[in-house]
């Protein structure tokens, strides 16, 4: 074996399943490696890095996930049969391991880093994205970068009462509650989920239950490092700003500063900043280029420069820090938030349903200065989204598509499609609305809804939600519960802690936490959370928990005060929109189903082309109508039924005869079913000859008399002419 190939490995085993990681044999030339195996499914995970761009101020950390569909066994679909763009369950892993990693690199490092999540296998059974997040742990502790590992992540789900770790596909479709956590040793960092009405305790049960079975993945990470004696990075030195830079940026901005913070109106309040900001930029910008300075040399002349540049970035910085400052003091000291609220205060709320015309449902949901305007549309089997996923192919038939404008908060930049933020919110309100959704028995419509945020200033996807019920009610889909949901906030400095109700977007930007949760009255639905501190402390956790209870009780009331009128008892509407199409779903004998469809199925595209509507038939007997309008659907039902009718006992019907014998007439009551009327059953009194009484092509009024367990019809002309004469008397 060559000198260079010494892979390292660690094994473990969570909820029943085995766990190994490995480095040092795959992809050795990249800053970091791991493989990761979950009894059969495998996933590589690299980490690169590059020198940071001139003049960056942020830190660019890409994670990319990616499902090979060749370690599953498959072949693409597509026409050039290779992966191509990330889908959107790919957007999402990467975003649960991006922000789980992210507030944990050094502060002031602003290093390019690449990680890279490959499925080198997929066993159908486990899914590969808990293994990617352990890579990606493993493989940055591994790295040498300033990262503040390792940590672990776990998928906790509720089945039949009791918490489970890490679950397989099949016992994921039997959970009542699923979240996936991550954390560190000390404290969760991120927390992503939902539930079928789950209550606060149940909810803290499970973070803590996650929290404490990770740990041994933590360990193992460092057992690891230590065996291939990976150092520990040292962090980056913080970035000395010259001279005095923060006093001066005090006295030249902090008095003004400290009244801007206290503007309640968002454009008013960012305009005052910018102003005092730009001002002071000036000012010391032209102190620098005032100073006396030796410039008799090029490279004095490029170094001059250099530090102006520089003394731009430290007072930018330096003034984004004063501003976190004051209005961070502002909650801890006086218990009063940017906008002038308390802590639990709600902004104020304006919900209009139907705002517009021809939509199947829509809403306008308004909550101080974030306006989402929420579209339901509602389509046949047809419009549903087929999941291409290594594991299976599978139907979905409820969408939620969020959509963020640059417009809605003033920018201006070109709209390139659904960003992984986009997704990622989507997700999360759909999420939410998923356990109230009505099944496909009772309401058999593709259900698409879509938000197209108007304005922000902090948490949209929670307006977005509250906006989807009351469009969903609008478009008449029968909601188990009405859904609403609330971001939380928590500042928290020198032991003094303030939990934030419906944060605004600079409360969530200087924050410490950003918690949001949705559900009903009875119990919450979804949720997620992002930590930027170290720890935080289980009690607060409860508390924030409590508190948006209180807070999604009061969004609940104000969406059933503004939309009375149109939703009485806060309830959908009980006749779809006059432009919504029509949908019934009926029930037949499945050895009926060829008398629907007939040869080379031309009885039911006749069915489609004289009523207008489409009509689905699946092997169960499960025959789906979907129309534009009633009379459609009303013109293929009936055809539908009499196509595959049964006869009833007791019940009239006016046949034809098909068949005369010497014992009777064979009636055909319906199309494609027959009945005899024995020829005593003909006529009152003694009938010599059938030919006497009927001919062939005759309509007659017969009555079912019996039914034989072979399915053969016994008619009696006479019993239903006597029925009839009574009946006219």
């Amino acid at each position: 074996m060559p000198y260079w190939f010494e892979p390292k490995q660690v094994s473990l085993s969570i909820g029943g399943r085995n766990i190994t990681i490995e480095t040092g044999r795959m992809a050795k030339q990249s800053a970091g490696a791991a493989v990761v195996t979950l009894d059969n499914s495998v996933v590589l995970v690299t980490v690169n890095t590059a020198k940071p761009r001139a003049g960056i101020d942020f830190f660019p950390l890409t994670v990319d996930f990616v499902e090979k569909t060749s370690a599953a066994g498959k072949i693409p679909g597509g026409f050039f049969k290779r992966e191509a763009r990330l889908s959107d369950r790919e957007i999402l892993v990467c975003r649960f391991i991006d922000r789980s990693i992210r507030p944990l690199f050094a502060k002031g490092f602003r290093d390019e880093v690449q990680v890279t999540a490959t499925v080198l296998a997929a066993d159908g059974k486990n899914p590969p994205d808990m293994c990617a997040f352990y890579g990606a742990s493993a493989a940055l502790t591994l790295s040498g970068l300033p990262f503040n590992g390792p940590i672990g992540a776990l998928r906790v789900a509720k089945i039949d009462g009791e918490l489970v770790a890490n679950p397989g596909y099949e016992e994921q479709e039997r959970a009542t509650l699923e979240l996936m956590v991550a954390g560190s040793r000390e404290a969760l960092v991120m927390v992503e989920g939902g539930a079928r009405e789950a209550s606060e305790a149940e909810l803290l049960e499970a973070l803590q239950f996650g929290h404490r079975e990770m740990q041994p993945l933590i360990e193992a990470q460092h057992q690891l490092a230590e065996q291939t004696g990976a150092p520990r990075p040292a962090a980056p030195p913080a970035p000395e700003a010259p001279g005095d830079l923060e006093a001066q940026v005090q006295a030249l901005a902090g008095e003004r500063m400290q009244e801007a913070v206290r503007i309640t109106e968002k454009r008013a309040r960012y305009e005052a900043l910018r102003s005092i900001e730009d001002a002071a930029l000036e000012e010391l910008c032209t102190a620098y280029r005032n100073a006396p300075a030796e410039l008799n040399s090029l490279a004095a002349v490029e170094q001059r420069q250099q530090g102006l540049r520089e003394l731009v970035k430290n007072a930018k910085e330096a003034l984004h820090a004063l501003r976190s400052k004051l209005m961070r003091a502002r909650i801890l000291g006086e218990q009063v938030r940017i906008d002038g609220r308390s802590p639990r205060d709600i902004r104020s709320i304006f919900c209009e349903v139907r705002p517009l015309p021809r939509a199947h449902g829509v809403a306008l949901f308004t909550r101080g200065e974030t306006q989402a305007l929420v579209y339901t549309t509602l389509g046949s089997s047809d419009d549903a989204q087929t999941i291409d996923a290594l594991h299976a192919r599978t139907q979905k038939h409820f969408l939620l598509h969020y959509n963020f404008p640059p417009f809605s908060v003033g920018e201006v930049r070109p709209l390139r499609g659904p960003s992984r933020r986009d997704i990622g919110h989507g997700n999360l309100a759909e999420r939410a609305l998923l356990p109230v959704i009505p099944d496909r028995e009772s309401f058999p419509y593709t259900v698409r809804v879509v938000s197209e945020v108007l304005e922000s200033n902090g948490s949209s996807s929670m307006a977005t939600i509250c906006g989807a019920t009351l469009a969903l009610m609008d478009a008449g889909v029968p909601l188990e519960a009405p859904v609403a949901g609330i971001a939380m906030g928590l500042i928290e400095e020198d032991g003094q802690r303030v939990v934030l109700s419906d944060i605004l977007g600079d409360e969530d930007h200087l924050g410490d936490m950003d918690f949001k949760v949705a559900g009903t009255q009875r119990g919450i639905t979804a949720l997620q959370m992002d930590i930027k501190i170290p720890a935080i402390d289980w009690k607060v956790m409860e508390q924030a928990l409590e508190q948006a209870r209180e807070g999604r009780l009061h969004i609940l009331e104000c969406m059933a005060r503004d939309s009375a009128e149109i939703l009485p008892g806060f309830a959908a509407r009980a006749q779809l929109s006059d432009w919504a199409p029509r949908m019934e779903v009926i029930r037949i004998k499945p050895d009926r189903i060829r008398d629907v469809i007939g040869p080379g199925g031309r009885v039911i595209r006749g069915i489609q082309e004289m009523s207008g509507a489409k009509v689905e038939v699946d092997d169960s007997g499960r025959v789906s109508i979907f129309a534009p309008d009633v009379e459609a659907l009303n013109r293929a039902q009936a055809m539908v039924d009499e196509l595959t009718q049964e006869a009833e006992l007791e019940k009239l019907y006016t046949g034809k005869v098909r068949r005369i014998t010497d014992f009777g007439a064979f009636v055909e009551i319906f199309p494609g079913t027959d009945g005899l009327v024995h020829i005593s059953h003909l006529a009152e009194g003694r009938v010599e000859r059938v030919a006497d009484v009927v001919a062939e092509g005759d309509e007659i009024l017969v009555k079912c008399i019996d039914i034989d367990p072979s399915g053969k019809i016994r008619l009696s002309r006479r019993e239903a002419l006597a029925e009839a004469l009574a009946g006219a008397e």
